[in-house]
């Protein structure tokens, strides 16, 4: 509490500072997944998760603050007006899983304040592999496990953490659900269920579409990186994902979100596609502030995670320097 305090204490003139010279602005956030604190420091990828609790804080210390939390469609709308005169904060959810609905979601409805989803439709259809996610549970839940014919004991939290680091690292790439089902059938893991119990479900879905606080986009069939794509493949990932959302839940979708999404990630020919496949607007986690004349196929986002549990930590994004370190650093 006291750091959190001086923390605050440091940061909180610079942010006033910061008003006066940056004026209406505009910064868009996107995480991935939510667990409690006490699960959070367990789990072996812990920083692909937002600890719940910090969210929730965070998500008041924002409405103290009078910033406005607002849907893509309205930050869009806010950077094209001469008029605007705001500071506004956008929350999304890029794959979607269970916890998207268990978790997430009923935080900002205590809030009363929207949330963007940005869906990959392969895991409500049980298509994508969900091979990180089944990795990391099944070390999470065991003691030790069987890898290539050998016995890994597991014993700590660091242990866990090291060794689906190393595994994560030496499967990465298109051949990564092959190893991830060879390594099922070696530790007796049931796939189907693993993914049952992580994934979000069309019925999921279905309520949250109906939700008044809940915006709905795309982020692709099976989470490809786009750029790595051949251009009618990449646009059957783009359509394909919006025509499915839309079928499948009776609702328009907008807007559009690149999977990975930096500069190696998404280029030109990529905007230019989401543009044909019938979207408003494309995101990117390229990280930087929205202002005025923002271009809708290039949307910069600022990805937190684990590592995000502070408002000292938050007000860096909503200042634009993580955008500017990035820049510096060549991060893009």
């Amino acid at each position: 509490m006291i750091a959190t305090l001086a923390a605050r204490a440091l940061t909180q003139p610079l942010a006033h500072a910061a008003d006066r010279m940056l004026g209406p602005r505009g910064c868009l956030l996107t995480f991935h997944r939510a667990a409690s604190p006490e699960l959070w420091e367990k789990l072996p990828n812990r920083d692909f998760y937002l600890d719940i609790e910090f969210l929730d804080r965070f998500l008041a210390h924002l409405v103290a603050q009078k910033w406005d939390v607002v849907t893509i469609g309205e930050a869009l709308r806010r950077s094209g007006s001469a008029d605007d005169n705001s500071r506004y904060v956008n929350f999304s959810i890029d794959d979607c899983y269970r916890d998207t609905f268990e978790l997430v979601a009923p935080v900002f409805r205590r809030h009363n304040v929207p949330l963007t989803l940005f869906v990959t439709t392969g895991i409500p259809d049980g298509t994508a592999s969900l091979w990180l996610i089944g990795l990391e549970y099944t070390l999470f839940e065991r003691d030790e496990i069987l890898l290539d014919g050998k016995v890994l004991r597991l014993s700590t939290p660091e242990d866990r953490r090291a060794t689906y680091h190393r595994i994560a690292a030496k499967w990465d790439g298109p051949e990564a659900p092959q190893h991830y089902a060879a390594f099922c059938a070696e530790n007796r893991v049931d796939m189907n269920a693993m993914h049952w119990a992580h994934a979000i479900t069309w019925e999921m879905l279905e309520a949250l579409a109906n939700d008044p606080l809940i915006e709905i986009g795309a982020h692709t069939v099976s989470h490809a990186r786009i750029s790595s794509l051949m251009p009618e493949e990449a646009l059957a990932e783009l359509e394909g994902a919006r025509v499915r959302l839309n079928e499948r839940l009776g609702i328009n979708v907008e807007h559009f979100a690149f999977p990975y999404g930096r500069a190696g990630d998404c280029g030109p020919r990529d905007f230019a596609l989401a543009r044909e496949a019938g979207f408003l607007s494309a995101a990117t986690t390229r990280k930087g502030l929205v202002r005025g004349g923002q271009d809708r196929f290039s949307l910069p986002r600022n990805t937190i995670n684990g590592s995000h549990r502070s408002v000292a930590a938050m007000e860096m994004h909503l200042l634009g320097l993580t955008g500017i370190a990035a820049r510096i650093a060549g991060r893009v």
